[in-house]
C-alpha cells in the first residue's frame, strides 16, 4: 500500500521479451552448432569420399553426361511440359464451362490425375495405352511417351493453375471487353489470358522444376543407350563401376538446373507481391 501511495512502481521481475527471444534464437543457434559438429566428428569422410567423389570415375561421364543424359532430360521435362500446358488449358477452360458435363469430366481428371502417383501414369502410357490399343503408335517414341505421360500429370496441376489465374483476373476486364465488341472467345484470348498468365508465372515455372525431376521416371518406359536421362545414366555408371560418384555428379546437374529455376520463381514471386502492395 504504501509503495501506491507513494507512486513508486514495484520491480519487474524476469526476462523481458526481447530477452527471451534472444535467449531462444542463442538456444536454437547453438543446437544447429552441436548437429553440424557432431556430424563433422563422427561421419567417415575418407570413406565418404571414396565412395562418392572419386575425380577420376567423374571425369569418365564426360562428355555423355552433358550430350546425352542432360540433353535428354531436357528434352524429356520441356516436351511434358508443352503437352501439359496445352492440356491443361483446355481443361482449365471446361472447369471454368457453363455447360455441367464439361465440368464434371475436367473435375474428375484432375481429381485422379492429381491423387495418382506419377509412376503409375507412367506404367499406364507405357504399358496399358499399348496394350488396349495396338495400332497406337506415340510420334517419336519413347520421346512421345514420356511427353505424353509427364504431360498428363502436369496438365492436372496446370489446369488449377490456370484457372485460379483466370479467376484472379477482375469480372470487370471481361465485361469491359464484351462493351466493347469482343467474342467471350476473343476476349478470353487477348484480355483474360495475358493477364491470368502474368500472375501464374511463378506456380508454372514451379510445375516446370517438378516435372525436371520427374522425368527421371522414364527408366520404367525401358529406354535405350542414346535415351537416358540424368537419374537413369548415373545409375547404369554407379553399377558398372561399383561406385556412387556417378550418382552424385547426376545429382549436381539436377542442382544446376532446378536452382536458378527456383531463383528466378522467387524474384517472380517477389515482384509480383510489390505490384499488389
Amino acid at each position: 500500500m504504501a509503495d501506491t501511495d507513494t507512486g513508486i512502481q514495484p520491480k519487474r521481475t524476469g526476462l523481458t521479451r526481447t530477452q527471451k527471444r534472444k535467449l531462444s534464437r542463442g538456444a536454437q543457434y547453438a543446437v544447429l552448432a552441436a548437429a553440424v559438429i557432431a556430424f563433422a566428428l563422427t561421419a567417415d569422410w575418407g570413406r565418404l569420399q571414396n565412395q562418392f567423389a572419386q575425380p577420376g570415375i567423374a571425369k569418365q561421364l564426360f562428355p555423355d553426361l552433358i550430350t546425352v543424359a542432360l540433353k535428354n532430360t531436357v528434352l524429356y521435362t520441356l516436351s511434358g511440359f508443352v503437352v501439359g500446358l496445352a492440356l491443361g488449358m483446355v481443361i482449365a477452360l471446361m472447369r471454368l464451362s457453363s455447360v455441367g458435363p464439361y465440368r464434371w469430366l475436367a473435375g474428375i481428371y484432375i481429381e485422379i490425375f492429381r491423387g495418382l502417383p506419377a509412376l503409375l501414369i507412367f506404367i499406364f502410357v507405357g504399358v496399358g495405352v499399348p496394350l488396349a490399343f495396338p495400332t497406337v503408335q506415340y510420334p517419336g517414341g519413347t520421346y512421345g511417351k514420356v511427353a505424353v505421360a509427364l504431360g498428363l500429370v502436369s496438365a492436372a496441376y496446370m489446369a488449377e493453375t490456370i484457372r485460379a489465374g483466370i479467376q484472379a483476373v477482375p469480372k470487370g476486364q471481361m465485361e469491359a471487353a464484351r462493351s466493347l465488341g469482343f467474342s467471350p472467345a476473343r476476349a478470353m484470348v487477348s484480355i483474360i489470358l495475358p493477364q491470368a498468365f502474368r500472375i501464374i508465372l511463378p506456380p508454372l515455372t514451379n510445375e516446370l522444376v517438378q516435372l525436371f525431376k520427374d522425368s527421371s521416371l522414364v527408366l520404367f518406359l525401358g529406354v535405350t543407350l542414346e535415351q537416358r536421362e540424368l537419374s537413369k545414366f548415373g545409375n547404369d555408371l554407379a553399377s558398372q563401376t561399383a561406385n556412387s560418384t556417378p550418382i552424385l555428379v547426376a545429382g549436381l546437374c539436377y542442382l544446376l538446373i532446378t536452382i536458378p529455376l527456383s531463383l528466378v520463381v522467387r524474384r517472380m514471386e517477389t515482384k509480383a507481391l510489390r505490384e499488389i502492395r
